[in-house]
This record gives structure tokens, sequence and C-alpha cells, in this order.
């Protein structure tokens, strides 16, 4: 080998620690606004059911109801992707990954209405209601439960705030906080309703002794408001911010937003522009943050005859892949009959897409060329897309680690990985 020449440079290391310095602070605010994604698991959905209406067979009968509406208007693999336009490769793997889902876990996360789907009832009523609810689920619960309670508006704000401390209260009672316990926060128009749902939870932490933060909460969009202020800045922004880490979610409320804009009812729908544009900006407000966001609902119901049904079932499953396509990884489903398109929408994207994102990672993390010359943001998201297909039982691990040669833990710790 030849003799290497000494590299020269100008800057002397005193330099290096100057800007150190002046960056400390942006360093410090970087770590703490933005720590990434928590890399947990996502549902694909949350159900709503109401708080009078919720009882102890409510996610079995969803699951019940899913499947016989399966029975009835798709009974076999073939008229099931005739309906919805499946890939016959795909068709038989994604009917038989729908039917085991609905009969294992046909529910990921479950919400108890006590806001729109519940309604103004006696303090005595809404009191039974939530504290039941704190019963059946410390009893049995899907991986993910919780409450929406009423918004933090003068007139409902009391009513509220006593809904979520019946509900904790009968949950800590129970035995506990369980570990998937998401609370919605809904109809939110400044930041500062967020920081006093935030000075909420942290009463109810100091009062039973709980780890400061425990408690976390979606903020749900439905105004407009809450997306452009009247000074002209992102509302959803400062939101985050306010609720001091509590925020997991940001909802999209399809049709409280919808009618805040002056959409009418006809046009209300998750991909009206106006939805696309508070979506897009309640993305970018999320980014990086670890805070999620969740598309919102249709209310067109697979109910009625054959045709009727299979109408609603195409327009439910082109709105759920129109949202996967989007970044939008969740989802509101307002009846059973939404749940066979659902887990079919969300098993196709994955698996369709498996072969080629595994092949691609592979080829990263052995440094080989092929097509595609990708970067460590792109392995992030590849490892990423692989784990939500694994998490939500869209693929397995045994095939996942075949074709990419990479473990559920290897397939964390790329995801995870942060920019250097």
């Amino acid at each position: 080998m030849g003799r290497q020449e000494q590299v020269r440079t100008s800057l002397g290391g005193e330099v290096g620690k100057e800007v150190d310095g002046l960056l400390a602070p942006v360093d410090a605010e970087l770590a703490l606004r933005y720590p990434g994604d928590p890399g947990t698991r996502q549902p694909v959905h949350t159900v709503y059911v109401p708080g009078d209406v919720f009882g102890a067979g409510t996610v079995r009968e969803w699951g019940d109801r899913a499947l016989a509406a399966l029975d009835e208007h798709a009974p076999d693999a073939g008229s099931f992707a005739a309906v919805l336009g499946l890939d016959g490769e795909l068709a038989g793997p994604v009917y038989e990954r729908v039917r085991a889902k609905l009969e294992r876990e046909p529910v990921e996360d479950l919400r108890v209405d006590f806001e729109d789907g519940y309604g103004h009832r006696p303090d005595a009523e809404e009191d039974e209601d939530a504290a039941r609810a704190a019963r059946l689920l410390a009893k049995d619960a899907p991986p993910y439960l919780g409450v929406r309670v009423k918004c933090m508006e003068a007139g409902v704000r009391e009513r509220g705030i006593r809904t979520l401390d019946v509900f904790l209260t009968g949950l800590m009672a129970a035995g506990g906080l369980p570990e998937g316990l998401n609370l919605t926060l809904p109809k939110v128009t400044y930041a500062e309703q967020v920081a006093a749902f935030a000075r909420v939870l942290d009463a109810f932490e100091r009062t039973h002794g709980l780890k400061s933060g425990r408690l976390g909460f979606e903020i749900q969009i439905e105004t407009s408001q809450a997306i452009l202020a009247t000074d002209g800045t992102a509302t959803v922004a400062r939101m985050i911010q306010a609720a001091g880490g509590r925020a997991t979610g940001l909802h999209y409320g399809t049709f409280d937003y919808s009618a805040a804009l002056g959409v009418s009812a006809a046009h209300q729908a998750p991909d009206h522009p106006a939805a696309d544009h508070a979506k897009a900006v309640m993305q970018v407000a999320a980014a990086g943050t670890g805070v999620r966001v969740s598309d919102g609902s249709t209310n067109v119901l697979p109910v009625g005859p054959a045709e009727q049904v299979h109408d609603a079932w195409r327009l439910h499953h082109r709105l759920t892949r129109r949202a996967l396509a989007r970044a939008y990884h969740q989802g509101w489903d307002m009846h059973p009959g939404h749940l066979p398109t659902r887990y079919a929408a969300v098993f196709a994207f994955y698996r369709e897409g498996f072969a080629r994102a595994a092949a691609r990672l592979a080829a990263y993390t052995a440094r080989t060329r092929g097509d595609v010359l990708d970067e460590p943001a792109t392995a992030r998201a590849l490892s990423g897309y692989l784990l939500r297909g694994l998490h939500c039982g869209a693929l397995d691990g045994a095939e996942v680690t075949a074709a990419s040669g990479l473990g559920r833990a290897e397939l964390e710790d790329l995801a995870a990985a942060r920019p250097r």
C-alpha cells in the first residue's frame, strides 16, 4: 500500500465545542418534542359502542354478526373476492385470515362511547353505565379499550370529568389500569382544553399514586378551529404539545368536521377534499412526535339486501385501502358488518406488498444492490410495514423471517432506528 497522505483541516476543536453549545437547547428540544414512533402495536381500527348498549358479550356479538354477514353475503373466498375485486392469488389467504380474525379477535380497539353515541342522560344513569363499563372491561376486553367522554366545553365539562372519574376509579377498584387503555377527548377547539384534560389525568394519577404520565389520551379533531386557529397557525400542533406528553393519537371526526365546514350531508365522507386537507395537517403535525393518526368512519352501513350490502362493502373496502395508502393505519368502524371489509382491506394491503418489502429489506441489511436503492429512512418504513402486518395477523412470523432473514426483534430495531 502507498503512503497515506495526511488530511489537513482548518478549523480547531473549539469550533465544534462552540457549535455544540449553541445547539444544545435545540438538541434537547428535538429529543423532547420528536421522540419518534413508540414502536408499539397500533390497532387497525377503533369500534365505537354506546355506553348504554355495551355489555359483557358485545365484542363476541360483533364477531358473530360479522361472520353471519359473510355466511349470508359472501360464503366463500371466490364470492368475497368477486365483491371486493381481490386478486385471485390473494382471495383464499385473505378470506381465511378474515374468518380466523373474526373468530379469534374480532375487535382490536373498543371505545365505550359516552358522547354523541350516548347523548344526555340523567346523572345516575350515566354513572351506572360508566361503572358497569369499567367492571366488564376489567374482566374481559380486547387488546385496546377505553371510553370517549363528553368534551371540555362548559355545558358538558363537569359531566365528562365525572364519567371519566367513575370509569377510571372502577378500573382501579377492579385491579388496576389495563395496559391497552385508551381515552378519547372529543370536540377539541383550543389547546387549553387539551391542557385542562391533561390536568384532570394528572390529578387522578396523584390521587392513586400512579406514575406521572401513565394515562394518555387521543385528541379527536372535529372542529375547523382544531386545524386552523384565528392567527393562521395549525392549532393541532399546539394541542399535541399542550398534552404534555400524554397525547397518543389524533382521530379525525368525519361528520362533525364536515358539518363545521358546511359540507352537505350527502357529501360528508372520509375522502372529501376537506377531510383530506384536515388529515394532512394532522399527519404533518404528528410526524415524529410519537402521536398516531386515525382516519374517521363511513356512515354507509352494510345492511339490507345482498346488493346493498355488497355496495357498502365495496365502499368501505375502498376507503380503508385509500387510507392505508396515505399512511392512516387506523380508522373507525361503526357496525359489525364493517369488520369483514376492514380486515380484508388491511390483510390484502400487507400481503400483496409483503414479498417485495421483505426482499428490499433483505437486500438492504445484506448491503447488496437491487433495482431500488434504499436508504435508512426507507428501511425503517419497510420494517414498520412488516411489523404492522405481523401485529394485525396479515402476516406470520415464520414467513416474514424466511423472506427477509430478520426476526421480529431485528425488525423492531430497524423500525426504531433514529437518523444519525
